[in-house]
Formats: structure tokens, C-alpha cells, sequence
């Protein structure tokens, strides 16, 4: 027996800025609030597809709004494939490039399709991709940290039964980012994974000379020590740091990985669903990973990231660092350490009176 394939109707971008709490600090400075994009793609099913995109800043609200609805109106009437979809934007953005708020656009948009097939099918997304719902080990991401200042906060995520903590560095000198870490790792003990961040703000001579500071504090990874489009910059570190690296939120769709890999960029890989393609671009990063035997993680966005992760063949961690619960009407939830993947479709319903109190117009 045949079945209709839904088609889209429409598409609706709008922006939200949320309040976090826990801001986030960098090396680039503060984020203390999260500016969203939140998606809906209607079908002539009846059917609405719904996730959401972090802007990163206020000024790129609008912009990513006006792209996505344009975009949207050239799908009209097209079925809900999202593998075709992707073919296609490829091919309209091909001169252009699909980076920037173009890739995150394109990515979005795959999201909402998946959601708008688990749901047809009254199933989650984990499901449709042929595996199952299980707990996903998470870490819980800070930005830079005071060991003295955010102790209680600190033992409130190994309370909430996190393996691991996250924290930023680069903000300061070496002699700071030693005493924060030494001061971290007194306070998590030998069992919990500590990991540090230096998005990007280091040159490859630098980071080699903090990696081998940082060294006797047995640290799971550092992430992305110099500018994320170096790779030859990112294999110089990585040949003769101690310590793991750990990259690729910033590395675009599955194209981007293939070259990261084969330059031997890092040790580890964490996509980002927003810049890789989506579902669809990281179930072709999943692949590459297993291929290279590399462990994959995954940045931001815990809702999505818990149904994926449970189809990599590589999985490792699922970074929790929770910028929309504020809008939805079911948060990500973290029980002993873990988040399990829900559904149907990504399991995304927006709070709408939340929605509307953080509406920016």
C-alpha cells in the first residue's frame, strides 16, 4: 500500500533571547544570554517540524530569520525528504559556500524535517535512524571557573551524577590556567573527567607550552588550543601534546571533516549539529568517525544530540549546556549523569508563553 509523503506547507524562523542560568565565559568574552532561532516547517499532514538554532549573537537574529522563511518559500510543496532536501541546498549554495549563517540555516531546516518524520510515524527520531533510546553519558560544560568561587556549583554537577566537567580556558596567562585546573581537579578527584577549552585563542608555539604545563592534572582533552581553521596548526599541536585534542564545532558539514581528518586535526571529533549538516550530515560525519576509529561527541543542543549520539558507532560525550529550556515545555533532563533521547520526532515542544515573554521582534 502506498503512502502520501507530507509535503511542505510553510516555514516560520523566530527569535528569542533567553536567559541562562549559568553564563558562560570565554576567552572572547561573556555569553549571558541565548539568542534563538526557533523553527517551525508545516505540513499539509497536519504535521509541524520544530527545532531550534543558537545565533550565537543578537545581531544575527534577524539575518538567520530572513534567510530561513526565504529559503522556506522555495520549498513549498516539496515532499518532506530530507536527504533530497540536502542535495538541493547543496546545489543552490554551491557558489556561495554553506557556511556561516547559510550552513546554519540548512541545518536547521534538516532538523525540522527529521522532527516532522518521527513524528508521522509517532516515533522518537533514535528510532527512525534504527536504534533505540538508551542514556547518553554527558559532561556539564562551564566556561572559565574560579575553583574557590564556583566550588558549590562545581559539586552540584557531581551531585547530578556528571562524569565529567568542562571548563574554559585561555582567558588569562598559563600560570592562571594551571591554577585553575590544579584547583578543579582537587575539587572533582581522580574519577571525573576534566576537560579544558581554549576556543581558539591560542597559536600552535603557545598551546604546546600550556599543554605541557596543564599535563600532570590528567585532563580527558583540550579543545580547539588555536583557530579552528587551522588544521595543520591543530596536527602541529596534536603531535606532540600529552593530552588529546579535541575539535570540530566549528568545522562545517561532512566535507569539513573528511579534510580534518585526513590532516590529522585532532584526536577527537565533536560536530555540531548546527554547522554539520544537521541530522543528515552527521549520520555521514558518524560514518567517517568509525571508519578512523575516532571518538565523536557532540556540541550543544542535548535534544538532538541524545538521538544521534545513540547511532554513533563512536559515541563518547554529550556536551549539556542548556540554552533553550527555557522556551520548552519538556527541558533536556539529566538523570544520574546521562540524557536519554525522547520523542516523538526530536521530542521539542515549545513553551509558547515562554516564547512569547522572550520574543524579540
Amino acid at each position: 500500500m502506498s503512502q502520501t509523503v507530507a509535503a511542505i506547507r510553510g516555514v516560520r524562523a523566530r527569535s528569542v533571547v533567553v536567559p541562562l542560568k549559568r553564563p558562560v565565559k570565554t576567552a572572547f568574552g561573556v555569553i549571558d544570554s541565548g539568542p534563538l532561532v526557533l523553527i517551525d516547517v508545516e505540513t499539509d499532514q497536519g504535521v509541524t517540524g520544530r527545532t531550534y538554532i543558537f545565533a550565537y549573537s543578537k545581531l544575527t537574529l534577524n539575518p538567520l530569520c530572513y534567510l530561513i522563511e526565504e529559503i522556506g518559500h522555495e520549498l513549498i510543496g516539496r515532499p518532506v525528504a530530507p536527504f533530497d532536501l540536502m542535495q538541493a541546498m547543496d546545489a543552490k549554495f554551491r557558489l556561495l559556500s554553506a557556511q556561516g549563517l547559510v550552513g546554519m540555516a540548512v541545518s536547521g531546516l534538516d532538523m525540522a524535517y527529521w522532527d516532522v518524520l518521527g513524528q508521522l510515524a509517532g516515533r522518537p527520531l533514535v528510532e527512525l535512524l534504527g536504534g533505540s533510546a538508551k542514556p547518553i553519558k554527558a559532561y556539564d560544560s562551564y566556561g572559565a571557573v574560579d575553583p574557590v568561587a564556583d566550588e558549590r556549583a562545581l559539586r552540584r554537577s557531581l551531585d547530578q551524577g556528571f562524569k565529567g566537567i568542562k571548563i574554559k580556558g585561555g582567558d588569562g596567562d598559563a600560570a592562571n590556567d594551571e591554577r585553575v585546573v590544579k584547583g578543579v581537579r582537587a575539587l572533582l578527584g581522580p574519577d571525573v573527567a576534566l576537560m579544558i577549552d581554549f576556543n581558539q585563542s591560542l597559536d600552535p608555539a603557545e598551546a604546546t607550552r600550556r599543554i605541557a604545563r596543564l599535563a600532570p592534572y590528567d585532563l580527558h582533552w583540550i579543545e580547539e588550543p588555536v583557530p579552528q581553521e587551522s588544521l595543520s596548526g591543530h596536527a602541529k599541536v596534536r603531535e606532540t601534546s600529552p593530552t588529546p585534542i579535541q575539535a570540530g564545532e566549528n568545522w562545517w558539514f561532512p566535507r569539513g571533516f573528511a579534510e580534518a581528518i585526513a590532516a590529522g586535526a585532532s584526536d577527537f571529533i565533536m560536530p555540531d549539529v548546527m554547522k554539520v549538516g544537521g541530522v543528515t550530515g552527521w549520520m555521514q560525519v558518524a560514518g567517517q568517525a568509525d571508519a578512523a576509529s575516532i571518538p565523536m561527541s557532540s556540541h550543544l543542543f542535548a535534544e538532538v544530540s541524545a538521538h544521534l549520539l545513540a547511532v554513533t558507532p563512536t559515541a563518547h560525550w554529550l556536551e549539556f549546556l542548556d540554552f533553550a529550556g527555557a522556551i520548552l515545555t519538556r527541558p533536556a533532563e539529566i538523570i544520574d549523569g546521562a540524557v536519554t533521547a525522547r520523542g516523538p520526532g526530536l521530542g521539542i515542544e515549545w513553551n509558547e508563553p515562554a516564547v512569547a515573554k522572550y520574543l524579540v521582534s
